[in-house]
């Protein structure tokens, strides 16, 4: 069976025939690539919450929750403790890292490397913060028999 196409007008008014399936394709591409970037087995949740992660190459922060209810909205079905388990497992593979904010909640981000985070308190949203302007002069020394990891850094925000 074809798949569907739409016909989409280009600049000079020219039809141009576009595989409607062109982007699950890719989406789907992307996300078994980068699962198996990390050795990740890439089960059909861990597949579907990957696409919805990286699907079209662009960072995300989002919580268990968020991401739950766009993988409903895009008509899949994995339950909310699936997400929590694949979130926490894509962690471990170190695909994602882990952002908590207030101690309590909890915003997974595509991007690993070191950056820093705006935490927007009005809408609950996590965002990267611009690395270039962020100096830290010096760090305390850490206690005897221990080494700093990491430092994360989350900028609090809220509208005037």
């Amino acid at each position: 069976m074809a798949a569907p196409r739409e016909i989409r007008l280009n600049s000079k008014g020219r039809g141009a025939y576009i595989c409607g399936m062109t982007k699950a394709i890719t989406s789907m591409t992307r996300a078994t690539d980068w699962l198996a970037s990390a050795d990740v087995r890439p089960t059909r949740q861990r597949v579907t919450l990957a696409a919805q992660l990286i699907g079209d190459g662009q960072h995300r922060h989002v919580t268990a929750e968020s991401l739950h209810a766009a993988t409903r909205d895009a008509g899949e079905t994995v339950s909310l403790a699936t997400v929590y388990n694949t979130l926490r497992a894509f962690c471990d593979a170190g695909l994602m890292q882990e952002v908590t904010v207030d101690g309590s909640k909890s915003y997974f981000d595509t991007n690993t490397h070191d950056h820093p985070h705006f935490f927007w308190e009005d809408s609950a949203t996590l965002t990267d913060a611009p690395a270039e302007d962020l100096v830290i002069a010096r760090l305390p020394d850490a206690p005897d028999g221990a080494e700093i990891a990491s430092v994360d850094v989350v900028i609090r925000l809220r509208k005037r």
